[in-house]
């Protein structure tokens, strides 16, 4: 389904077929650019301190409305990378559930084509969760407001909020606390690398050490990326690498290959690293290279 409908279609958008109605987005990706945890709050969340900063690596997400005969409940198909688990609990699904009960909305047939690794720290699931709701509140009846949709998007998860509208923040409280930020990387070229390791979130946020950073990240970001190796850091780093060295050797290998920054994102398991020049990449980084994007 989801490859005939790409053939027909060059941006998403709505397309009339008999009384069905397609649409196909795209939800992006994001790095973390520093990660601190700074507190434990009393409803069992934790208090964060990080930048989000959003990349053109993404999913694709088909969704169509069914007819009027169709029972009651919204289908998901899944391809591409492997989701683990049970799909009935995905993401795609509560979002769908979250915005029927506030509004009309009809039974849905999804396809997500998996393309951002699951677990690996770049909020692939958060990211197609909050973009489902955003083009739902859309077409719901009658539409649902922003500050509707943003209270939906944090029942569903601690950054769902960023991807409702994806653009460079800084991120306290659980991660939907932002103030939009810019950051000059003109001419810096980005590489994602993923060992296909799936990183517990939970696990990782028992782990990690509680405390506030010595810098401010924002005013870090305002200096070259060279400068930031020894200002910025992702507390996650150290419990994940105890766990999993070949993610500290993945870091490790992208400053010897030329990195003027490189760090895990989120709670694991990808690395990124930032090169003032494309680079191209053989080896153990050749077998998990995953993305690179000019900045």
């Amino acid at each position: 389904m989801l490859r005939k409908l790409l053939k027909k279609m060059l941006n998403f958008g709505f397309v009339e077929n008999s009384q069905i109605k397609y649409m196909i987005i795209y939800p992006p990706s994001k790095i973390n650019i520093g990660l601190y945890v700074t507190g434990k709050r009393d409803d069992g969340y934790h208090n964060i301190y990080s930048v989000f900063y959003p990349l053109k690596l993404c999913d694709i997400l088909e969704f169509l409305q069914f007819d009027e005969g169709h029972g009651a409940s919204d289908q998901l198909e899944l391809s591409g990378m492997g989701i683990p688990g049970d799909k009935s609990g995905n993401l795609l699904l509560k979002a769908c559930r979250a915005v029927r009960e506030k509004s009309g909305l009809p039974f849905l047939k999804l396809h997500l084509h998996k393309q951002i690794p699951v677990g690996a720290g770049l909020g692939g699931g958060s990211s197609d969760a909050a973009s489902l709701l955003k083009e739902l509140g859309q077409i719901a009846s009658p539409r649902l407001d922003p500050e509707s949709l943003r209270g939906m998007a944090l029942q569903l998860g601690s950054d769902c909020p960023f991807f409702l509208d994806p653009e460079t923040s800084v991120a306290v409280g659980r991660g939907e606390e932002l103030k939009r930020i810019e950051i000059d990387l003109q001419g810096y070229w980005l590489s994602i690398f993923n060992p296909g390791i799936h990183v517990s979130t939970a696990e990782a946020y028992g782990l990690v050490e509680i405390g506030e950073p010595d810098y401010s990240i924002e005013e870090v970001l305002k200096e070259p990326p060279v400068v930031w190796e020894n200002r910025i850091d992702n507390v996650f780093e150290e419990p994940v690498f105890r766990m999993f060295p070949r993610i500290r050797e993945i870091k490790e290998e992208l400053y010897k290959s030329g990195a003027a920054y490189a760090s895990m994102s989120g709670s694991g398991s990808s690395v990124f690293g930032i090169f003032d020049k494309k680079a191209r990449f053989s080896g153990r980084l050749g077998k998990y290279h995953i993305w690179t994007e000019e900045l």
